[in-house]
């Protein structure tokens, strides 16, 4: 079974998922859509036997099995629409929308469709983040607290990097930190309670929103993250920690891809924990890919779906509120989505 898929968007991700197709012996691209000419001209020369065109319409003309949005967050109401009237399985870059009511509008509608709705969440599929949990059962016991500090100067002019961040309202909370909190979330295996959050946008900064933020956040089984996100630090070279205060010892990720290290109470240093050879970018998408077409296939339970999705969002959403109005806020006080009563297929159940 060949998935064929059409690719909404040909920007700058959607280079990495045509190689990332390409590669997957499951899976071909039978059609192409961006508004743009150049990028639709640019793809028809690494993909010539796919339809390109600038109109969602080919959704619904073309033989296909699935829709992959390699899109901005906004603006996708249209798409989700025509992918759902097709009854075509979705795989949508995160965040799945920038506004948490018109996400969860588009998990009811996939819901009602009976579409199956993955986000790719690709930090979850990281080696070491796997590698993360083998050292909690067998080395330093669970987690009880925590510390993550993301420290990047993005130039977000380069041609290499979506525009849209620029202008937008709290890029880093939408676009960095949603892979963030929802890390923890997986990670720790449990929901946020409380986070307390301030957002803010140094002077030097190229962002026309806040790009920079701080929060304390509380999850359900007490662990207690500190955590601090900046796309404007005041340095080019990148930082990156994660520290996890276990039971036994803790646990240190010195890289956003790798570099795990860990030491229990008493040991004297840090013992480095091997790690296979990672590409940025590409590896974690492959496998994003290959849960994608397993749960298709109806070979697992669909990964990272759109319902699942919605509780990261809310992480923000609750930042966002607490940086506005200067206080804690407990995520019992954001509204709830009601689960849509239409049946969902084994594929599309599950996160």
């Amino acid at each position: 079974m060949t998935i064929r898929i059409i690719l909404v968007g040909l920007g700058a991700r959607a280079q990495f998922w045509m190689r990332v197709i390409r590669d997957n012996p499951d899976c071909t691209i039978v059609g192409m859509i961006d508004p743009s000419e150049a990028a639709r001209e640019r793809a028809k020369a690494q993909w010539p036997e796919a339809v390109a065109s600038a109109d969602l319409s080919i959704i619904a003309q073309i033989e296909a099995d699935a829709v992959l949005l390699s899109t901005p967050p906004g603006g996708r109401e249209a798409q989700m629409e025509a992918a759902c009237r097709a009854k075509l399985p979705i795989l949508a870059e995160k965040p799945l929308a920038d506004d948490v009511a018109l996400a969860a509008r588009y998990v009811a509608m996939a819901e009602e469709a009976g579409v199956p709705l993955m986000v790719g969440l690709n930090f979850r599929f990281l080696d070491v983040t796997q590698r993360t949990f083998r050292l909690f059962a067998e080395d330093v016991g669970q987690p009880e607290f925590g510390r993550f500090t993301y420290e990047r100067w993005r130039d977000g002019r380069l041609a290499r990097l979506n525009k849209y961040p620029l202008t937008m309202d709290q890029p880093m909370l939408w676009e960095q930190s949603i892979h963030h909190f929802d890390l923890m979330r997986y990670v720790y295996r449990a929901e946020p309670v409380e986070i307390y959050a301030k957002t803010f946008n140094p002077s030097w900064s190229m962002y026309a929103d806040d790009a920079n933020v701080s929060a304390l956040i509380t999850f359900d089984n007490g662990v207690i993250v500190n955590y601090q996100g900046l796309w404007q630090s005041g340095w080019q070279e990148p930082g990156f920690t994660w520290r996890h205060d276990c039971t036994g010892g803790v646990v240190m990720q010195g890289d956003q891809f790798g570099q795990l290290s860990f030491a229990r109470h008493g040991d004297a240093q840090l013992t480095p924990v091997g790690l296979p050879p990672y590409e940025q970018w590409y590896h974690d998408a492959v496998a994003v890919l290959a849960a994608f077409v397993a749960a298709l296939k109806g070979e697992a339970e669909l990964k990272c779906s759109g319902r699942d999705h919605l509780s990261s969002l809310r992480m923000i959403e609750a930042a966002i509120l607490s940086s506005t109005e200067g206080r804690a806020v407990r995520c019992a006080e954001l509204d709830t989505v009601p689960r849509v009563g239409a049946a969902q297929t084994p594929a599309s159940a599950g996160s």
